[in-house]
Parts: C-alpha cells; sequence; structure tokens
C-alpha cells in the first residue's frame, strides 16, 4: 500500500521511472537478437562417416557397428539409430533433456578418436554435428546458369560464399547442388598389367606427390621463416609426367597407362528451380545473432555480387526467415494497437474519464517495452514464443 502511496504523491517521481523504463526498453529493443525460435538445444548429435566405393553391407560391418560399439557406452545415451548407405554411414544419438550437450560432444569426439584407426583404410574422419535452432538457415538462395554451369561451384563460392561470410554474425555459408571439379584418372588395365603394376601402387604415387610437405624453419637475424615443398598440382596435366614405376631402366609414366580428365562430377541428385537445374546457397547464423539483421544485409549484397557474376547466372532468394519473423512483429504490434482501442473504449464507456483511460491504455505499451529490458538481461532473443 506504501509503495502506491507514494507514488500517488509524487507523480513526477513515478512519471520519471516510467519514462525511463520506456527509453532502456527502447534502447534495449534496438540490441536484442532477433530470431524465428529461441535459442535451444535439442541434445542430438549426429556422426556422419564416408567410406567412398564401399557397398552398404560393407558400411554396415565395418563402419557402422564398430562405430556403435563405441559409442553406445556414452553417458545419458538415451537412444542410438543408425543408417548405412553406399559408401556413408550415418549415426543419431538422443541424449536426455538438460544434460550439457557441450560436455557429451567432447565425450562423443574423444570416443571416434579412439575407434578411428580401427576403420577400414580410406574412411574418412567422422564428421560430428549437433542439432540446435542455430541450424535453421537464415537465408536459402538459389543460382541457375547456362554456358557457365560445369564452373558454377567454384564460381558461387569465391564470389558469393566468400563475400557472405564476411557479413556480421553469418556462421557459414555453404553451395550445394552444383556439380564440383573433379580430377578422373582412368585406368587403362591391359597397360597397367602389361608394366606389371598394380592400381594400389600407381593410387599410392599419385597421393604422396600431391601433397605439400613442411621442410623445417630458418633464421635470419631476428625473424624466423616457415620452409614448405610444394607438391599439389595446380594443373591437371601434370598428373601425366608422375612416374608410376620403371620398367628395364626406362620410367613408366601416368600417360602411359591411364588418361588423365579434368571435368566435373556426376551428380545421382539435382537441384531444379523453375524448371531449370540450380545450386542452393545456404546462409546460416552464428549464435545470438540477429536473424532480420543479416537477411537484410544479405539482401544488399546480392545485386552488388550479381553484377560480378558472368551475365547467364541468376540468384533469386528461394526462402528468407525474415519474412516470418517480421510479419509475426507486425500481428503483434496490430494485435496491441487493437488491445490499446478496446481497452480505451471500454474503460471510457464505464468510467467517462479521460485521465483514467489514457493511464490504463498507457500501461499496456509501458509494460510491453518493460519486458525488453528482461528479454536482454537474460540473454534471451526476440521471437514467435517470446
Amino acid at each position: 500500500m506504501k509503495l502506491y502511496e507514494s507514488s500517488v504523491k509524487n507523480p513526477v517521481g513515478t512519471s520519471l521511472i516510467f519514462i525511463g523504463i520506456v527509453l532502456i526498453g527502447i534502447l534495449f529493443y534496438r540490441q536484442l537478437p532477433i530470431d524465428l525460435y529461441p535459442e535451444m538445444d535439442l541434445n542430438i548429435i549426429s556422426v556422419m562417416t564416408t567410406y567412398s566405393g564401399a557397398g552398404a553391407d560393407d558400411v554396415e560391418a565395418n563402419v557402422t557397428r564398430p562405430l556403435e560399439d563405441a559409442l553406445n557406452s556414452t553417458e545419458n545415451l538415451k537412444e542410438l539409430t543408425s543408417q548405412s548407405r553406399d559408401g556413408m554411414s550415418l549415426i543419431i544419438l538422443q541424449f536426455d533433456y538438460g544434460v550439457p550437450i557441450d560436455n557429451i560432444m567432447n565425450d562423443v569426439r574423444d570416443k571416434i578418436e579412439m575407434i578411428y584407426s580401427f576403420l577400414p583404410e580410406g574412411t574418412e574422419k567422422p564428421i560430428i554435428m549437433k542439432f540446435s535452432s542455430d541450424m535453421i538457415p537464415v537465408m536459402t538462395l538459389s543460382a541457375t546458369a547456362k554456358e557457365s554451369s560445369d564452373a558454377l561451384y567454384k564460381i558461387l563460392d569465391d564470389q558469393v560464399a566468400n563475400p557472405l561470410n564476411r557479413i556480421p554474425g553469418v556462421g557459414t555459408v555453404s553451395v550445394t547442388g552444383a556439380p564440383q571439379r573433379e580430377i578422373q584418372v582412368n585406368i587403362i588395365p591391359e597397360k597397367l598389367e602389361g608394366y606389371n603394376l598394380s592400381l594400389e601402387q600407381v593410387a599410392q604415387v599419385i597421393a604422396a606427390e600431391n601433397t605439400n610437405i613442411p621442410a623445417g624453419n630458418f633464421d635470419i637475424g631476428s625473424q624466423t621463416y616457415m620452409l614448405r615443398l610444394e607438391g599439389e598440382f595446380d594443373d591437371s596435366r601434370e598428373l601425366n609426367n608422375i612416374i608410376v614405376g620403371n620398367s628395364q631402366g626406362h620410367a613408366i609414366y601416368l600417360r602411359d597407362v591411364a588418361v588423365v580428365k579434368d571435368t566435373v562430377e556426376n551428380r545421382v541428385q539435382e537441384n531444379y528451380t523453375n524448371g531449370q537445374r540450380s545450386a542452393s546457397i545456404v546462409v546460416q547464423k552464428q549464435s545470438g545473432a540477429n536473424t532480420v539483421a543479416i537477411a537484410q544485409a544479405v539482401k544488399e549484397q546480392i545485386p552488388l555480387l550479381q553484377k560480378n557474376l558472368p551475365p547467364d547466372i541468376k540468384i533469386e532468394t528461394v526462402m528468407d526467415t525474415s519474412d516470418h519473423i517480421i510479419a509475426s512483429i507486425n500481428s503483434l504490434l496490430e494485435t496491441i494497437i487493437l488491445a490499446l482501442i478496446i481497452v480505451g473504449l471500454v474503460v471510457l464507456f464505464f468510467l467517462g474519464r479521460w485521465r483514467a483511460t489514457i493511464i490504463i491504455m498507457l500501461a499496456i505499451p509501458i509494460s510491453l517495452i518493460g519486458s525488453f529490458i528482461y528479454l536482454y538481461l537474460t540473454g534471451s532473443s526476440l521471437n514467435i514464443i517470446s
């Protein structure tokens, strides 16, 4: 009661307090991250492992099962499911809610490190990912091309993905659906057999030649320089001159037993936009970043990037999460305005006093603006739930 009495007896002080709440609330609102959903971890971890050239049965027996045996002992594991396909193993781990997912990630990573050396040769390092609301893309762009389709991946990666990655708040920009460059070494079996060479020998030589090797350091005065022997090929034609063996004192070059072809990969699945083959550019944000601000920055960059692309490449927006967020905010504003009008009319009708009506109508937006202070101080975001 004393609080109410002091507020009524000191109208100036009370007014200043509410004005302060409004000003601070507006200030914090401008700094609040805006997102579609609140930030949350789903306590689900995926482990994806690639074993190129192996069938589904081989992947199941030699990759999936050893990984399952190692991961089954992870603490707080609720459910483990796996899929084995040609050349790929996917394991989904679901954990109890409330456990620290980052600690579990470290535990999963340690177990995979221990088992990795026992996996078949040629198995790539397992990719570990945790599922969270941050994985929802901010935007998905589509790029179509005609003459430049074979080089589309490199063009998009260099001239679109890299500039977009530099936008503040952007986490990753990935290009999918575009055929990537592929250097094919097509072995001629008859010639390989004639020189008494094996496929494994040729593969080992190519891998050894196409490698950069650190060669130590050397000092000049107070400066230390790192030496590196560059062995990676810049031109696919250089592969033809690799010596893969010897026959009667003569060197056997790769061109003697194989045909090197600089081409693009054959894709099993293709992306299409409006009936045209296309590639997708997926923009994801960093944790806690402002989705609306990032989407706006990406939209501003697209016309600038389009000018530097070949004329046959066209970029358009397929999905924009910020549209849903802005629509939700606009809907909220419309609801608040409607509520103010209805409350004002009802109070005015029953009380018949303008002063009381204005005070009650002001209480609604002040309470809403005050909630921005709470969201900011607790590190929460402004989303469709909050």
